[in-house]
Order: C-alpha cells, then structure tokens, then sequence
C-alpha cells in the first residue's frame, strides 16, 4: 500500500476517538457504532453487559459456529483527559506529520479500528475457522469487564486455537506482563480543632505513615528479584490517589488511599498486601487509645493475574512467522491477556499498534505507518482459513 494513502482503518478510528469512552462514562454509543458496522457487513454480534446496564462487552463472529479460531480483542475504553494540557481536542483526531492525536489513538482504538478496517475482507473471504471480535469494558480501571465475557463464553463451551490482544505495543510481540492488584485504605481518626491536636487522631497522619510504608516496599523491590525480559525488570508498588482533610485548623478524622503493585511471577500478592496489613495492625493500639473508635479498612479494588506463554508455543511461532520478528518481549503494565488464557484456555499473544509510553498522557497519538502494520498483519492473520 502506498504511504500517501491513508490505512481504512484512519476514518473509523476518527469515529472511535469522538466516543468519550473513560472509563467512568457508558461505552454504549460506541458499541451501537460498532453493532451497525459489522450489521452492515453481514456479522453477528451480541451484547454481554454490565449489571446496571450503563456498560458492556461485544462479541463478534466471522466464519461458521465452530471450535477453534482466532480471538481478536480490545478494549473500549479509555483513561481520563482531566487536568492535561492537550494541543488539540483529545476526542476530535487531529493529524499532524504522520501522527493521528487524540485520546485512546494508541491505547487502544487504534486496534480496535484496524480490525473494524479488515473485516469486509475477512467476511468475503470463506474460512473453515471462526475469527471472534471480543471488545470490552473497563479495561484501564483493572481488566473487571472482560471478566464477564469469559464467563459467558465459558458457559457456552466456547473454544479457540489463539487470542490476539492488541495493546499498543509498537506492533512488537509481547508474550508476558505482571500481576496486578489494588486496594483503598481508609482511615478513620478523630476530629478536632487543631489548637488541641494530641486530643485527637489525625487521619492523614496516620496515612502518611502508611505511604511511607509502601515506599520502603518499592525500594525492597528495586532492590529484589529481577526479571531482565521486562521493560522495568522489577516489581513495583505506588501510591496513586490521596483525599483527606476539610480544613487547615481541623484535625482531620478521615483519610482514603489507593495504591497498586505489579508483580513478578511467583511473587505472592497476598504477601505484600499482608505486608501492609500489619502496618495497619501496629498503628491502630496506638490510634485507639486516644479514640476506640479509630479503624484502617482496605477495600481491594482490583486483581489480574500476570501473563506469560512460551515462545515455542504455535500461536507465538505463528505470530513470529508472520511478523517476520523473533524479539519477544515482556512488560510491566496489564493488560486482560492473563483473564483470557488463564480463563479461557486459550494461547494468547498481544501484539499492537501505538506506543505504551504515550498512553495515558496529553497528545497520545498513534502513526498512520503503525495502522498500515496492523492492518496488513490482521490480513495474513486472519487469512481465509
């Protein structure tokens, strides 16, 4: 394909963008876009929805109602734009010198528009196998939607020979991640006017001393085992979020924190969380004594199992053939890979246009060569078959 032709896949990603689909907000609109495309082109699709309804997955299938196959899978959704400093509308893509800006270009609707781009080949193309579209829900708050679909599809004794995940990945392949889990902390203390603050329990305080806790953990894992396959080769754990307090001369009674941690395989979550659990534990004699009461609470936000498939493995040789590529790589963010492997059975590789470093950030953008890539290896991949 000529460079000065744009890939198909350029205007339906300027559709995708203009979904405001954070993960806060209904992904809904988005999914009716999509519902009519494939309608169009003669593909069955169905719904597989959240509770509320306000959320859900879509599940597609080219080719006949048989075992085996190709999974093809994204997710919808994206991070918020809140407080960055962007150069040009994040939910309008905006070209400019070969870069398609626009919030969720890399991370990931870049993909999920190539694959939207192939599929009138795909479907004019007869195939003794099946080629499942699997996007889903909130992926960036930790991979809790797909959840729901694996279940689905498990109920339904769904099989398939390979999934593609398609993270943004700079069309590398990527066989592994970490683990990933995350809680709230809540702290509850003592109010008081400032003036008599050794009355009083301070919630932020408390929660400090927490933090710092955690800190010293991340510097335990810099200084632990490694795994040099990863782009960050150790594990890691942060602080992401904080709130407390209602003024400046009053001891505050409640604090909230949630921190993350990204794990090497066989490292223990319940370990490290158990870790600070005991931090907890030591503070609360001391915060109880003043207040009985006083209380630490951990809410688990979210879990994710790591992700890893052996490179001798036909799906990763049929992925290697095909990208003309043996650099295998691991990474440190998640992604649902270890949901759909581990709970589906079924070997999952993740390999996909964009660049993890922009995600996330102001002016994230996906080129038109990484689209015209993805486009062409979707074809080979999903070849009639």
């Amino acid at each position: 394909m000529s460079t000065s032709v744009p890939p198909q896949s350029r205007a339906i990603l300027e559709r995708l963008v203009s979904f405001d689909t954070t993960s806060r907000n209904s992904n809904l609109p988005l999914i009716e876009y999509v519902e009519s495309y494939l309608a169009r082109h003669g593909v069955r699709s169905r719904r597989v929805g959240s509770a509320d309804e306000r959320k859900t997955n879509l599940f597609a299938t080219i080719g006949p109602d048989a075992p085996g196959g190709l999974i093809l899978s994204g997710h919808t959704d994206c991070v918020p734009v809140d407080d960055q400093d962007w150069s040009s509308d994040p939910f309008v893509l905006t070209e400019r010198e070969g870069r398609l800006f626009g919030r969720g270009s890399a991370d990931m609707k870049g993909f999920l528009a190539c694959v939207l781009a192939v599929v009138p080949e795909l479907v004019a193309n007869p195939r003794a196998k099946p080629i499942h579209i699997a996007f889903s829900y909130d992926e960036e708050v930790g991979c809790t939607g797909v959840l729901e679909l694996v279940d689905d599809l498990n109920a339904r004794g769904f099989q398939a020979d390979m999934c593609l995940v398609g993270e943004p990945t700079g069309m590398e392949l990527v066989i592994g991640h970490k683990s990933g889990r995350a809680y709230r902390c809540l702290v509850t203390g003592l109010e008081a006017h400032s003036s008599l603050a050794p009355r009083a329990v301070n919630a932020i305080e408390i929660a400090a001393r927490l933090i710092a806790g955690i800190s010293e953990i991340a510097r335990e894992f810099a200084r632990g085992i490694r795994d040099d396959d990863f782009d960050l080769p150790h594990a890691t754990i942060n602080t992401g979020l904080i709130e407390g307090g209602t003024g400046i001369n009053i001891v505050p009674h409640h604090c909230s924190f949630t921190f993350e941690y990204r794990l090497l395989a066989g490292q223990d979550p319940d370990e490290v969380f158990n870790r600070v659990k005991a931090m907890a534990d030591a503070l609360l004699p001391l915060m109880r004594a003043i207040h009985p009461g006083a209380d630490i609470v951990f809410e688990q936000i979210y879990d994710y199992p790591g992700h890893f498939i052996a490179s001798d493995t036909p799906a990763v040789q049929r992925m290697i053939a095909l990208s003309g590529s043996n650099r295998l790589a691991k990474v440190a963010y998640g992604t649902e890979a270890g949901h759909l492997q581990n709970g589906l059975g079924v070997p999952t590789v993740i390999c996909g246009p964009g660049d993890i470093a922009v995600a996330h950030k102001p002016d994230e953008f996906v080129t038109l060569d990484q689209l015209r890539r993805c486009e062409d290896l979707l074809k080979r991949l999903c070849g009639a078959g």
